[in-house]
């Protein structure tokens, strides 16, 4: 017997198109949803729904344009208006922040006459969606929606389509009926009846599926099956950005910034839910109170710029900056920078600072997953210690054998960072070769494998 066609439905596709002269030219995008995926639908029968994001991706949607690299690939044009709606209005300045627990009370979030408007824009957006996925799925496939942006996607395909199953996937951490009161009735009941219409729901851990089966409980809302199917990175890709020369250049450039000394890593984003300014104020707090490691730890903090179009966004770049300066200008000395910052989005480097690394902060205030506390185990050469939030999902599994802080006690923060530093070497080892032998148990194929189990098990 065949097995179903594979349908795959997120905001951000594998491929973005754009003009190389007269022509339209597909690349490859990023992120660790397509880095993960991608390599396991090539060349296969798998079928993926994304945004047109750009002027161009519209253009090649316009023209039908759908296989390139070894991917078939519909972009669906939901027009500059929907799209904004959609994804920066209710996606990123409302689900991002409720799911996050991000939300200042006194002041957001409100919902007037104006949102009830973009929230239309949002239903909008997963009927574009949802009309895409009636027109072209192959009979009995499974349709597999990521993340919090297709959060209405289920019962607007099951309503014309009862032949497809729809596995909808949590990549962030999700609310809990505390968190989703914030939400108003009409829409807190919309957002949990879709949900709950999907064939499963599935989540990166435990934690997150108790939370959406306790705000269905609440709410009144049947619960569907659920599945927790936690997302691993991807060996083989990193091995080979990792031996590469752009990291072995990068490496090596970071090992004559650092000399001798010991090293603290963080890889992130700038967002908000990562929390960036208290582990800043860690790394300050502990060169105060332990003097011995002055001129003799760097901090390289590779963070990229995110939303920026957000004015929360924006803002808190700019303190970042400002406390990296505030901390340099401390404790430098002609011989020693105490934080090496770079913003550019440059994996490489990334990958080179993972293996430099004697201590690696991953300190988020909610986290569905983190996979930088995966990568980092993975390819590290030093027996790095990782110092790791209890409210990452990543703490789910990783919990034994790092160093646990509380995302918001700056203290315990320092004391950790200091600790890793000084840990024995036989307890680096084996706390290291602990975590190696935990990131490495799953790859995405067996996220991949889970997902799909649980549409046949339903």
């Amino acid at each position: 017997m065949k097995p179903p066609t594979l349908v795959l439905v997120s905001n951000r596709g594998p491929l973005s198109w754009r003009h190389d002269g007269d022509r339209l030219v597909a690349r490859r995008g990023g992120g660790g949803l397509v880095s993960g995926l991608a390599p396991l639908v090539e060349g296969s029968d798998a079928r993926w729904l994304a945004s047109a994001l750009s002027p161009a991706d519209a253009e090649a949607a316009a023209l039908g344009l759908t296989e390139a690299e070894g991917l078939r690939v519909e972009l669906v044009d939901h027009g500059a208006d929907v799209l904004r709606d959609a994804y920066e209005v209710v996606g990123n300045s409302l689900l991002w922040y409720l799911h996050h627990g991000l939300f200042d009370l006194a002041r957001r979030p409100s919902f007037d006459a104006a949102f009830r408007q973009t929230w239309a824009g949002f239903r909008a957006y997963n009927q574009n969606f949802a009309d895409a996925i009636v027109a072209t799925a192959p009979a009995d496939s499974v349709v597999l929606a990521q993340d919090y942006h297709l959060s209405l996607l289920a019962p607007l395909v099951r309503a014309r389509r009862d032949d497809l199953r729809i596995v909808h996937f949590a990549h962030t951490p999700f609310a809990g009926p505390e968190l989703l009161r914030v939400l108003p009735d009409p829409y807190r009941h919309e957002l949990l009846v879709s949900l709950a219409s999907s064939t499963a729901c599935a989540f990166h851990t435990a934690r997150w599926r108790d939370a959406f089966a306790s705000s269905c409980a609440t709410f009144g809302i049947e619960t569907p099956p659920l599945a927790v199917t936690p997302l691993g990175p991807d060996p083989a890709d990193l091995e080979a950005v990792a031996t590469g020369a752009a990291c072995r250049e990068a490496g090596a450039e970071l090992d004559d910034l650092v000399g001798d000394r010991r090293l603290i890593v963080r890889v992130d984003r700038i967002e908000l839910s990562k929390n960036l300014l208290r582990g800043f104020h860690a790394y300050d707090e502990m060169l105060a109170q332990y003097p011995q490691w002055r001129g003799r730890v760097c901090f390289a903090a590779f963070v990229y710029p995110s939303r920026e179009t957000l004015a929360d966004y924006a803002a808190y770049r700019e303190e970042t900056d400002r406390l990296v300066a505030a901390i340099n200008d401390r404790w430098a000395t002609p011989e020693w920078t105490p934080i090496l910052a770079d913003a550019s989005d440059d994996f490489p480097r990334s990958v080179a600072a993972l293996q430099r690394y004697d201590a690696l902060l991953v300190n988020p205030i909610r986290d569905g997953m983190n996979l930088v506390a995966k990568e980092g185990p993975l390819v590290n050469r030093r027996d790095g210690v990782v110092v790791l939030s209890t409210e990452a999902g990543a703490w789910d599994e990783l919990g034994a054998h790092a160093l646990g802080v509380h995302p918001f006690d700056v203290g315990a923060t320092a004391d950790a960072l200091r600790r890793a530093l000084e840990m024995p070497e036989p307890e680096r080892r084996e706390r290291a070769a602990a975590l190696r032998q935990l990131v490495t148990a799953r790859t995405p194929a067996d996220w991949l494998a889970d997902q799909l189990a649980a549409a046949a098990a339903s």
